[in-house]
Order: structure tokens, then C-alpha cells, then sequence
């Protein structure tokens, strides 16, 4: 039984364990630092921020236990952190339980309302009013 178990949780530490060292990288080689890291596509092309710039140096700063600066660089990063902290975790736990955790399909709604969130902090940060969005 307890075998069974642990080779059903197999897949979420595994997940958790490259998680951990992709953070643990990033925590230690400074994104901060030029040359470490390639500069965001869309940003060197076009000179616009994506959603997702700052991404790594927030991931750096959360590393560091220092979530304002993080905030202050990805403020989406920061708060989708904890849903996919609670999503694992309901997948650890079901794994662990034997009672496989298998979350409904999202409502189209709520995967249209996530696109047009991540589409409009992307908008914004680029725009003179949201400047505080950018990193």
C-alpha cells in the first residue's frame, strides 16, 4: 500500500523537485545581471513588454523572500504563484490519497476573462498611465 503510495506521487515531486531547482537557478544566477539570460523577444523587437517581462527577475526576488520588489517587477507572476501552488498541491494530495484529484474543465468564460486579464496587464504596463506595471 505505502509503496503504492509513493509511486503515485512520484509525478507531482518530480514537478515540485524541477520547480525547485529552476527557482533555486534563478535565485542564484542574478537575471539582474546582463549576459545571463536572453532579453524577451517581443521586447528586443519591438521595444513593447509582454506579460511576462520581469517574470525571471521576480522569480529572482521571490527567491529571495522579497515579494514587493517582486510585485513591483511581475505583479501577475506574484499572484498566480499561490493557484499554481494550491493547484499542485490538490494533485499531490489526490495522488497521495488514491483518489486521483481530476479537475473539471474550466468554463469557456474563465479562460476568455484569464486571455483578456493577461492581454490587458500586457496593454497597460506599456501604456503612460500603467507605468508602475513595468519592471
Amino acid at each position: 500500500m505505502v509503496t503504492h503510495r509513493l509511486r503515485a506521487v512520484l509525478a507531482p515531486l518530480g514537478v515540485a523537485l524541477a520547480a525547485g531547482a529552476a527557482v533555486a537557478y534563478v535565485g542564484v544566477v542574478d537575471p539582474n545581471e546582463a549576459g545571463h539570460y536572453p532579453v524577451c523577444p517581443l521586447f528586443a523587437l519591438t521595444g513593447l513588454l509582454c506579460p511576462g517581462c520581469g517574470a525571471l527577475r521576480a522569480t529572482h526576488a521571490l527567491a529571495h523572500l522579497d515579494v514587493v520588489a517582486a510585485l513591483g517587477l511581475n505583479p501577475l507572476l506574484v499572484l498566480a504563484t499561490p493557484v499554481v501552488a494550491y493547484v499542485w498541491a490538490r494533485w499531490l494530495i489526490g495522488a497521495w490519497s488514491g483518489s486521483a484529484w481530476r479537475p473539471s474543465p474550466p468554463r469557456p468564460v474563465y479562460l476568455w476573462s484569464l486571455l483578456a486579464l493577461i492581454l490587458l496587464f500586457g496593454v497597460a504596463r506599456n501604456l503612460p498611465f500603467g507605468a508602475f506595471l513595468a519592471p
